[in-house]
């Protein structure tokens, strides 16, 4: 490990800042316009949010630390191929915008899955927000523990003391503020991401000579791969498997998550819910362009002495908070800075969940099952939040279990978002669709991806496949051993766990809806009557 810079005071006020102004906006909705009055105020802010501060906090709710901290080194490792899920992210914001959130908002729904009994049974409404708490859970447990491991080991930042600071802070403006809070929190933790990601290519660029030097040690070190077309689904990133694989992807996080659609039910009209998706699309171009091009500072500056294989770090999600006090040392509070980023990402996530797991506990699993007062309900929210805010701190030790951060977190998020994403896309475009067939479809679409995504955690695809690019250390006069990971591997392991991370969503997916309409059409049920559903938002606009 290295023995160079370490947090200074005004590092640790600036952080601490950060964290204080984002309590204070708990407090301060916890008592604004009366305080949180009821469910509907805790939960969706009364329906009264517009599209600005919406489209940051959609932005805010998956930009997490591990994309400050996880994007930079998937660039520095790979490529910036990676740069080509800005094209995923237009074609989520169409289909999201017509197609998922016409139907979730006109029907005045808190929690998405009361549209999953709407359209099959109420088993399967239970079986979806159940899968939808145990990926939350997972998701938020690596996003709190990653980045608080990486950053304690390289700047010094206590790590339990890390993981403790922002699971508090998180619940203590979820269980105050309720959604209003947590949205306002975003916007301003947007600011702090973009600030710290602008400080490391501020910087960086300075030192090296501009913004040319960067492009040009990029293109010679092999990472402007940009056009890879190559189809065979097992590479790891070509333009297929981020443009298709990405969209499947986000669309399950944006078109279907209740972490983001209760932003989009929260707008005070369907307008300024689309327009909020629109917007949010621009920010989130803006932060992957910059964590992207803080991939290819990192490499120009490191493209002679890789810190990791010198062992100047002892993980590469350590890599950035190494070159931050590597080169911003030097000015009092910029680390600070970039910490407080890093966190900043944490706590939205973190802040966004708690808030879309009480939502559909209250939801799904109290309000149908308990007579309770709106009055109690306002309690059991809050009560919940603190609860999960618990569950998550809790399960930030299980996530040291999980590979780098990026590629984690993408394939918890494809192995239970893709089916359920089918389930939806069933009901929503094939009304032949029924109950045996939605279920059938759910069981069979998780099976085959919770089998590929372990046996791939198991045994990880080879180099031809994942294709890391060269890192060197000749500036350091330091060689790496052979290594003999891949001896003795057997066929599975070459042939089908070797599929690219990014297709765990589609395969889970497609198999949904495939599996979904042959059992249909089998049982030979009738047709679902989309009246059913157009009866529906007449009650529920009513």
């Amino acid at each position: 490990m290295s023995s160079g810079p370490s947090f200074s005071v005004w590092d640790y006020v600036v952080f601490t800042l950060m964290l204080v102004v984002s309590a204070g906006v708990g407090v301060y909705y916890a008592f604004a316009g009366g305080g949180q009055s009821s469910s509907a105020d805790f939960l969706v802010g009364g329906r009264s949010m517009t599209a600005l501060p919406v489209a940051l906090s959609l932005t805010a709710s998956f930009m997490s630390a591990i994309t400050v901290l996880g994007t930079p080194v998937e660039v520095y490792q790979y490529g910036a191929i990676f740069i080509l899920v800005c094209f995923s992210f237009v074609l989520m914001v169409v289909i999201s915008s017509e197609i998922f959130l016409p139907i979730f908002y006109r029907l005045g729904i808190t929690s998405t899955y009361e549209y999953l009994e709407m359209r099959y049974n109420k088993v399967i409404r239970l079986f979806g927000t159940v899968l939808f708490i145990i990926q939350t859970v997972l998701y938020t447990g690596l996003v709190i523990y990653a980045p608080a491991l990486a950053l304690n080991q390289v700047t010094g930042v206590d790590l339990w003391g890390a993981v403790m600071s922002t699971g508090v802070v998180c619940t203590l403006y979820c269980t105050l503020g309720g959604l209003k809070a947590v949205v306002w929190t975003d916007v301003f933790q947007v600011g702090i991401m973009l600030a710290g990601l602008l400080a490391v290519i501020v910087q960086s660029v300075l030192l090296q000579g501009g913004i040319s030097t960067i492009i040009s040690d990029s293109a010679k070190g092999g990472r402007l791969n940009l056009w890879d077309f190559d189809p065979n689904p097992l590479r790891r990133h070509t333009f297929w498997s981020i443009t298709i694989g990405g969209t499947f992807l986000w669309t399950s996080v944006y078109g279907i998550n209740q972490a983001q659609v209760q932003r989009y039910i929260s707008c005070k009209s369907l307008f300024h819910a689309k327009m909020a998706l629109y917007i949010n699309l621009v920010s989130l171009w803006v932060i992957s362009l910059c964590s992207v091009f803080c991939g290819l500072c990192l490499y120009s500056i490191y493209k002679n002495c890789d810190p990791w294989t010198a062992k100047k770090v002892s993980a590469q999600d350590q890599l950035m908070p190494y070159l931050v006090l590597d080169i911003l040392s030097q000015y009092p509070g910029l680390p600070g800075l970039f910490v407080a980023a890093a966190y900043s990402g944490t706590l939205s996530t973190v802040s966004s969940s708690v808030n879309a797991l009480a939502a559909v506990t209250i939801t799904d699993l109290m309000r149908p099952y308990f007579s309770l007062s709106e009055r109690q309900l306002s309690w059991a929210s809050k009560g919940m939040s603190v609860v999960y805010g618990a569950v998550c701190i809790g399960m930030a030790g299980l996530a040291s279990l999980m590979g780098g951060m990026l590629q984690a977190a993408i394939s918890i998020i494809g192995v239970v978002g893709g089916p359920l994403l089918g389930l939806f896309s069933l009901g929503i475009l094939f009304p032949c669709a029924n109950t045996k067939g939605g279920l059938a479809g759910l069981l069979s679409g998780l099976v085959l991806s919770l089998w590929v995504c372990i046996g791939a955690q198991i045994y990880p695809p080879q180099p031809e496949n994942s294709r890391p690019l060269p890192l060197t250390t000749h500036g350091c006069n330091f060689s790496m051993a052979p290594d003999d990971l891949f001896l003795n591997r057997p066929f599975l392991a070459d042939n089908w766990y070797s599929l690219s991370y990014l297709y765990f969503g589609p395969l889970g997916t497609v198999t949904v809806i495939a599996v979904g309409l042959i059992t249909s059409i089998l049982s030979g049920t009738r047709h679902f009557d989309m009246c059913t559903l157009h009866n529906a938002v007449i009650v529920k606009s009513n």
